[in-house]
């Protein structure tokens, strides 16, 4: 079993209980309350431009055979999912400009940069949120809500593309040196950072 598959089998009870709570099933439901919703927006967005500095200083630190890899990823980072927010946010009336980092978010954050100034250490750090995101996209898209906005947040985690770019980070964990017991720790870390960060902040 490689890297990756171990740590999936570590995953998924995480991603089952992000399934089960609350914030998760009300978009599921497309019942989710347009505050909440707003107020994790806003979040995700300061989390995501952190998330686009892990992937670059994980960048300066790859291999030559996957620079570009790191590369891409934060460009996808940058331009698809900032993007997805900031057409969302019109929607839910959020302020991604003069928004603040709440609690989870500032936590996860400081984790994951933290994490990312040795490669094989951030890498498993990352991957909770690409994978996850993935896992939870494909499981929700199987029930889609009916409400458009809603939808539109799943069909871009549960798009071929972006399990595409999950795999590449999945390859990248298999190839490097990483100590499996350390990868774990850190990866299950990063798991809790991912369900913590559901508990929206008022």
């Amino acid at each position: 079993m490689s890297l990756s598959q171990h740590l999936h089998e570590i995953g998924r009870p995480w991603v089952q209980r992000q399934l089960e709570h609350p914030t998760v099933a009300g978009i599921a439901s497309g019942e989710l309350p347009d505050p909440v919703f707003r107020s994790w927006l806003e979040q995700d967005y300061l989390f995501l431009l952190d998330y686009v500095r892990v992937f670059t200083r994980l960048a300066w630190q790859a291999p030559a055979a996957h620079l570009g890899d790191l590369v891409d990823l934060a460009h996808a980072t940058f331009h698809d999912e900032l993007s997805l927010h900031r057409g969302l946010a019109a929607e839910f009336d959020a302020d991604l400009e003069s928004a603040g980092k709440g609690g989870p978010c500032a936590a996860y954050t400081a984790f994951l940069l933290d994490s990312a100034a040795h490669y094989a250490d951030g890498l498993a750090a990352l991957y909770p949120c690409m994978w996850g995101y993935s896992t939870l996209g494909q499981r929700l898209a199987q029930h889609p809500p009916a409400d458009p906005r809603y939808r539109r947040w799943v069909d871009t985690y549960a798009d071929p593309g972006f399990a595409a770019l999950t795999r590449r980070c999945a390859q990248m964990l298999d190839e490097v040196d990483a100590d499996p017991a350390r990868a774990e720790r850190f990866f299950v870390e990063g798991m809790r950072h991912e369900l913590a960060f559901w508990d929206v902040p008022g």
